[in-house]
């Protein structure tokens, strides 16, 4: 059943340590409840400060469970996870997490307008209301995202592209310093594609932090800095560089050389 997700308790969270990377992992592990197997194995990786990095891989290869690790919205089984040196879940405020658009449900009765003001819940807390001050930066996100006109549409009424928008303007109002992105370019028009695009040289030229789960390989070197693959959960390769993209993603062969 499509849920939406807030990881966040409702309290402020703890200040990030000087110096520290966006997200470090040390031979993380991270299993699904329930589950046999485990979904991620035995991955370490160290993302710094300012970074766009793609995670790349076929479906289950591990890349939505490394974000949701990182949003704090799945237990570590195994080894260690750190967002600006702390433990996830301990910083709500500095980590906005964008679920795959499938998972909302878009029969939800609230605004666009409603939808990206609730980015602005880890500051504030489960019952106080947003100030003057949250609407203006929801809306600030709204327009920055192309979609102000749309602001009092019940969120079922957009298209995918849409829909996108209205998410990732949500995440904008968070002012996360990092942002996990799942399949934000997923099914969706060319004009998104290139506001999404736009948005992410934005967010790089403010220092932001920004991890996005993509299948499009073709946009790689020109919206990221780096790129982790991943098969089976388990990183294969890193680099923008040395990779085969021809059948690699619907096949599950990625095929890295750098």
């Amino acid at each position: 059943m499509a849920r939406w997700f807030f990881p966040y308790g409702g309290k402020a969270g703890a200040s990030p340590m000087r110096g520290a990377p966006a997200l470090a992992a040390q031979r993380l592990v991270v299993r699904y409840p329930a589950a046999g197997q485990p979904a991620l194995r035995d991955v370490t990786i160290t993302v710094p400060v300012g970074a766009r990095l793609a995670l790349v891989g076929p479906n289950g290869a591990g890349k939505s469970t490394l974000l949701k690790a990182a949003a704090g919205l799945l237990p570590i089984a195994e080894g260690q996870l750190t967002i600006c040196g702390l433990p996830p879940g301990q910083c709500p405020h500095l980590v906005a997490y964008l679920a795959q658009r499938g998972e909302v449900d878009w029969h939800f009765p609230i605004s666009v307008r409603r939808l990206v003001v609730t980015g602005r819940y880890p500051h504030l807390g489960w019952l106080r209301p947003p100030s003057r001050e949250d609407w203006r930066k929801a809306d600030a996100a709204l327009e920055r995202l192309g979609i102000r006109d749309l602001a009092e549409r019940q969120i079922g009424e957009l298209s995918g592209g849409q829909q996108q928008r209205a998410l990732l303007a949500r995440a904008l109002a968070q002012e996360a310093a990092l942002l996990l992105l799942d399949e934000p370019l997923n099914a969706v028009d060319a004009a998104t594609r290139e506001v999404v695009s736009d948005l992410l040289s934005d967010l790089k030229r403010e220092g932001k932090t920004v991890i996005v789960a993509t299948h499009e390989l073709d946009r790689l070197q020109a919206d990221f800095d780096d790129a982790l693959f991943l098969l089976d959960g388990r990183v294969i390769g890193r680099g923008l560089t040395g990779y085969q993209e021809a059948d690699a993603v619907l096949n599950g062969r990625l095929r890295v050389t750098a």
